[in-house]
């Protein structure tokens, strides 16, 4: 079919020496106003000093009355002592806050979630030893404690996986048990290991057992590698495991729609390890593992979570020392994104 024939004395009534804060389509026009503060000018990315998804910053805001202000609060947990292979994803936080700009605008969902949720970034979780792991632990079971006797949803970037289980355990605490979506290569249900059992391989299997975790409503999406001898603890409990060559095979909608099936409308939290991703995507983690999702099936698969009641989230295991071209920050920061968009959207 033919286009319209172009009316080009129109377009330049309504656009010629227009500026770039000058449109017209209502809906576009709501988003743009909140960005464009004086004429065609708007915040520079790359000037400031970097937050998580250019929020605010708030010093010292892991406090009850600066939460109990919030709808969202960015945290960064910059711990890795957790990891069995490479380290370094102490410095996720600080390379995700580096991502000059992201959003403000979900073409997708068509929402920009700054523009209707009062969100800031509220600085790290306070650690008491870099050294101890298990100290490390209570400090983040101790702080997400806090965090979920308050009004804030906390969306969190790591660090090793091992904080998830902690983060869980401190929000259940306020929040009651909750269902999981979980994007990984590995399902992180593991034993204790040389000693430990704050290990990154092991959050879900500890979540579990102290009874935070609900395990009939947890989908693990994207699993592979030449750990799944570790994982019987996942099928015992009764968790959905998607494989990632499962999810090629059936495709995202049909993905979506179990994991919507699994967690159903209760309480859920939904985790992002970035070796989620295959490697091309996100090289700079601690255990890659090829084979794995793309960024374009990622979101495909955050925004079909749309409408789910999303009580926390988190993003982990970002390793910059492994990321020379910063595309596994660019991506962690999107997936960041993503969540914060659930947290609008939720029931």
């Amino acid at each position: 079919m033919a286009n319209d024939p172009l009316d080009l004395d129109a377009l330049r009534r309504l656009y010629a020496g227009t500026g770039g804060a000058d449109i017209h389509d209502p809906h576009f026009r709501d988003v743009a106003g909140l960005q464009f503060k004086n004429g065609d000018k708007r915040r520079w990315p790359f000037a400031q000093p970097s937050t998580l998804l250019d929020a605010p910053y708030i010093a010292g805001g892991l406090t009850r009355e600066t939460l109990d202000a919030l709808d969202v609060a960015l945290i960064g947990v910059p711990m890795d002592l957790g990891v069995t292979n490479r380290p370094g994803a102490r410095y996720g936080p600080r390379a995700v806050r580096a991502v000059d700009r992201i959003g403000p605008y979900e073409h997708a969902l068509r929402i920009a979630p700054m523009n209707h949720l009062n969100v800031a970034d509220v600085g790290d979780v306070p650690m008491q030893s870099r050294y101890d792991l298990s100290l490390c632990h209570a400090d983040i079971e101790e702080c997400y404690a806090m965090i979920g006797a308050t009004k804030a949803i906390p969306l969190s970037v790591g660090g090793d996986h091992s904080i998830t289980g902690s983060i869980m355990k401190g929000l259940a605490a306020a929040r009651g048990p909750m269902g999981m979506v979980h994007f990984d290569a590995h399902c992180d249900t593991g034993g204790i290991y040389e000693g430990s059992k704050f290990h990154h391989g092991a959050p879900f299997r500890e979540a579990v057992l102290a009874g935070v975790l609900d395990p009939r409503r947890c989908i693990q999406i994207g699993i592979r590698g030449g750990a799944e001898y570790l994982w019987e603890f996942s099928y015992a409990s009764g968790m959905t495991v998607i494989h990632a060559e499962e999810c090629a095979r059936v495709g995202m909608d049909a993905v979506v729609a179990k994991a919507r099936e699994t967690v159903g409308t209760g309480p859920t939290y939904v985790t992002f390890d970035i070796d989620g991703l295959d490697p091309v995507y996100a090289p700079g983690t601690g255990t890659p593992e090829v084979g794995g999702l793309s960024t374009r099936e990622a979101l495909t698969l955050l925004r079909g979570l749309a409408g789910i009641d999303i009580i926390g989230g988190d993003v982990v295991e970002v390793a910059p020392e492994y990321d020379p071209t910063t595309l596994t920050a660019q991506a962690a920061a999107q997936m960041l994104f993503q969540l914060l968009c659930l947290v609008q959207l939720r029931a």
